[in-house]
């Protein structure tokens, strides 16, 4: 069972990142993918979240109107595209199976966790 992310970069502000999320060895398209972010020494932050079937989606207040995420139950990726970005999106981001769907996100509800791209947002 696993999940690896990938597509992090140092970027300028204003400019897009696209990540994405490769998952293998569970039943993909039975369970949710969540995105959360960390900053060294700060908690967790839920970032975005989408459901199963890709209808039920979830944005964090801080990355509404930003950020968009995707999947594709076929190719079992989910992708999170970053526009706008801000210094402040600055941070380890990591792909999370969440097992409580996307009405909220809970870092104790994630079970599986990839290992973390790094976004730097820069000038």
């Amino acid at each position: 069972v696993q999940l690896q992310a990938s597509g992090g970069g140092l970027v300028q502000p204003g400019e897009s990142l696209r990540l994405s999320c490769a998952a293998s060895g569970f039943t993909f398209d039975h369970y949710a993918i969540a995105w959360f972010r960390q900053v060294s020494g700060k908690e967790r932050e839920g970032v975005s979240c989408i459901g199963s079937s890709g209808i039920g989606t979830y944005y964090g207040d801080s990355v509404k109107g930003r950020f968009t995420i995707s999947r594709d139950n076929a190719k079992n990726t989910v992708a999170l595209q970053m526009n706008s970005l801000k210094p402040e999106d600055t941070a380890v981001y990591y792909c999370v199976r969440h097992r409580a769907g996307c009405k909220f996100l809970d870092e104790r509800w994630g079970d599986v966790w990839g290992q973390g791209t790094q976004v730097t947002v820069s000038s």
